[in-house]
């Protein structure tokens, strides 16, 4: 936890704020302050500011809170499209993109993603979004990224791609297919990464119809996190 995340249930006025559970034990165990000491802090979906330790008990932090002015990371310009991949690899998935600024995901099925995936409770809006605060914790951001699920493919590559790609550059990663990955891209892109296997020829037609170019990382076939990691660091300027 690089970043405190403070809610609006966690301020008992305006500049005090108490916090329990996970956040509570992450304080306690792993920064170990003393009282008096200041913390990095942020409200979610707001600013950063600062956290001093007024007291802290087994049960309980109390945290003065005043507003800074650090500037937040600023978000990446990609909207990651990912068929929806295995519940405790999407969990990754989400921490890390979230904790590199990606704003939007767009999860969405596929002829090789287990249709048992879906019924998943991760997809729940709750569970998500414990991901991503998870990783914005991470990142030292506040500023949830925005998810869309669709579970058939089809009627979304027609009636609902053309409106996430207007305005960006689309790429497909796609084992064996295209050309390199392309460095330091600094126009708003769509990346679109298949399940484990890569999607079917009949999607990545579909796909590339759509507007996106297929590119690759190369001859080795990496597994779904690694790659999407591997994309973003290649695609996306420094």
């Amino acid at each position: 936890m690089n970043l405190i995340l403070l809610e609006p249930g966690d301020f008992r006025s305006p500049h005090h704020a108490s916090l329990g559970g996970r956040r509570l034990q992450h304080i306690r165990e792993i920064l170990a302050p003393s009282v008096g000491q200041t913390l990095r802090a942020g409200i979610l979906g707001g600013q950063t500011c600062s956290a001093r330790v007024i007291a802290m008990t087994p049960e309980q932090i109390d945290l003065g809170i005043e507003l800074d002015q650090r500037p937040l990371p600023p978000p990446l310009p990609l909207t990651l499209l990912l068929a929806l991949p295995r519940p405790k690899v999407l969990k990754r998935i989400l921490q890390g993109v979230t904790a590199m600024g990606v704003k939007e995901i767009i999860l969405v099925n596929s002829w090789r993603v287990d249709k048992s995936y879906w019924q998943s409770p991760l997809l729940d809006p709750s569970q998500l979004r414990e991901q991503m605060i998870l990783g914005l914790e991470q990142g030292q951001d506040t500023i949830l990224p925005e998810i869309h699920l669709f579970q058939r493919f089809k009627p979304f590559i027609e009636d609902s791609l053309p409106q996430y790609l207007c305005g960006k550059v689309g790429y497909l990663a796609h084992p064996g297919a295209g050309v390199p990955c392309p460095a330091a891209v600094n126009a708003p892109s769509l990346l679109a990464v298949g399940p484990e296997g890569g999607f079917i020829p009949y999607e990545v037609e579909r796909l590339v119809a759509a507007g996106l170019q297929p590119i690759h990382l190369g001859q080795r076939t990496l597994r779904v996190e690694t790659a999407v990691s591997a994309l973003l660091g290649r695609l996306l300027p420094a």
